[in-house]
């Protein structure tokens, strides 16, 4: 009886912790379901527009090259024309120029690689382009910090808003409701304080190709996975029924 009680303490205790540790430091909103389809090529060449001109700057993609960007329909004359600095080659890998010692000393910590960080971030609370669509749109600003900004979907976070100047500044709304006799803060929506370049649509539809960019990223063969993957399916269904008949006709004057 000692022992069950034992246990039972010392899964309240865990659970306390890891309710504790979530509420700490993390997400404290749901996550949005991002708009991920890697076969709109149009979408995946917007979001890498995006990706080189706004995350390429501090976020490495190491494990990713240039040319690699056939695979959504550009060519190589294309990709150096929109994508690639003059000293750059199409062959090269996707390298941030930011001194590591400098970026660790701005943002606290070396800005990490995003080659695969749409599949690095999945969770139970969703697939990791959830979480990126989720945060790239939860941004509000806050004097206090460092960089000026906070987020929602990470709070305390180190990265700034990048694209601040398209979605313009907005602030979190929340409402005091009852929860186990407790006054608790509820998000309820954003207000638009400022402007941005682009209307709220317009960005969460550039959010919205940036990520599925960054989701076609982190496995750029997924698609022709897939479609080897259907052809495979159905030559093993046509084998298994083949396979099937052969053996009733091999036994059927067998008794």
């Amino acid at each position: 009886m000692n022992i069950i009680k034992k246990l039972a303490c010392a899964l309240v205790l865990t659970v306390g912790a890891v309710s504790a540790a979530v509420a700490a430091g993390g997400s404290s909103i749901p996550w949005d379901k991002a708009p991920v389809k890697t076969t709109d090529l149009a979408s995946l060449q917007n979001g890498a527009k995006y990706f080189v001109n706004y995350c390429l700057n501090c976020h490495s993609a190491a494990f990713m090259r240039f040319n690699r960007l056939r695979d959504i329909g550009l060519t190589d004359q294309q990709i150096k024309d929109n994508l690639l600095f003059p000293t750059d080659k199409v062959g090269e890998t996707m390298k941030a120029s930011i001194d590591p010692k400098q970026a660790k000393e701005w943002f606290g910590a070396n800005p990490p690689d995003l080659t695969l960080i749409a599949r690095s971030r999945s969770s139970h609370s969703g697939p990791g382009a959830d979480y990126l669509y989720t945060l790239l749109r939860s941004y509000y600003r806050d004097e206090t910090k460092a960089t000026g900004w906070n987020n929602l979907a990470f709070p305390n976070i180190g990265m700034p808003h990048i694209l601040w100047e398209l979605q313009g500044e907005r602030r979190p709304l929340f409402e005091t409701q009852k929860s186990h006799g407790h006054d608790v803060q509820v998000f309820k929506g954003w207000e638009q304080v400022s402007p941005g370049l682009m209307t709220a649509n317009q960005y969460d539809q550039a959010v919205g190709d940036l990520v599925n960019y960054l989701h076609w990223m982190a496995e750029p063969a997924q698609n022709s996975r897939v479609r080897i993957g259907v052809w495979v399916l159905l030559f093993l269904s046509l084998f298994t029924f083949a396979a099937w008949r052969l053996n009733a006709a091999f036994w059927k004057d067998v008794k």
